[in-house]
């Protein structure tokens, strides 16, 4: 039994939350406004029919007066006539409609009663109806105004679910454009270090291919001849000198096939035979 007290209570507090969050006050004002109005129409048809009561009793009244006073005048004139038995039986006659003429009297005087207390509670109701009316509208005009502020205020803050919406679309498309900002100078960075080649890039023609052949030789020996210096530890150009110095020979025989005069002599020779 606890428990479904406790889903009983649990779905009622849902409801209610729910019903809070679907409520417009001002539908709910109109529709309070509605009810009254049909209220009030009841109140009016009801002074309504309460007054043709009371003037349906008025008319059977002036009837039965009219035969009460007709019945008086049959009497008295039968009475004049000495007819007393006629004249008996149109008093008789007269006292059953003086009967009902005071029952009628009774009847109109208790519709006319209920008739002015209905007539009074419709006058104030109506006047109560239109005092809400007023105040209906400007409840209406105050929570209007009050929901475009906060929607205003929302709109300005961004906190609002439309702006909530446009914001995280920015917040995307400058994130993508980021990326793609990031991406592209990257791209960038590895044409430009030859990581990647450049597909649409145009083929060299052969004069310049031939030019950067000859630079790059060219680089190359001004490079080896820098080494060699390091190693030597003199000047390129002396250092390819001395390379030339040493390649040519020395001495070289005469056209007579004897050695050079200034070729050294042997040991133990002398100038002249022994």
């Amino acid at each position: 039994m606890g428990i479904l007290n406790r889903f009983a209570m649990l779905f009622r507090a849902k409801a209610n939350k729910a019903l809070d969050a679907a409520e417009d006050p001002r539908e709910t004002l109109d529709y309070s406004y509605q009810k009254q109005l049909e209220m009030l129409s009841k109140v009016r048809r009801g002074v309504a029919d309460v007054a043709t009561s009371r003037k349906r009793l008025e008319l059977q009244l002036n009837q039965l007066n009219g035969q009460s006073t007709k019945l008086k005048d049959q009497a008295q004139k039968a009475l004049s006539m000495g007819r007393e038995d006629l004249a008996r039986e149109a008093l008789t006659r007269r006292s059953g409609i003086e009967g009902q003429i005071r029952d009628l009297n009774t009847q109109h005087a208790a519709l006319q009663g209920e008739e002015e207390k209905l007539t009074l509670a419709s006058q104030r109701l109506q006047a109560k109806v239109e005092s809400f009316r007023t105040r209906k509208e400007t409840i209406k005009a105050t929570y209007t105004a009050a929901e475009a502020q906060t929607r205003i205020g929302e709109a300005f803050s961004g906190i609002s679910e439309e702006m909530g919406d446009v914001g995280m679309a920015v917040q995307r498309a400058e994130d993508k454009t980021a990326e793609l900002q990031a991406r592209s100078s990257a791209l960038d960075e590895l044409l430009a270090s030859g990581t990647l080649d450049d597909v649409t890039g145009t083929s060299k023609d052969d004069i310049t291919a031939e030019l950067e052949a000859m630079a790059s030789g060219s680089d190359v020996e001004s490079e080896l001849a820098s080494m060699k210096a390091q190693l030597s530890g003199g000047d390129p150009a002396k250092q390819i000198d001395a390379g030339d110095a040493a390649g040519s020979p020395q001495s070289a025989p005469n056209s007579e096939g004897t050695a050079n005069p200034a070729a050294p002599t042997q040991p133990g020779q002398t100038g002249g035979q022994q």
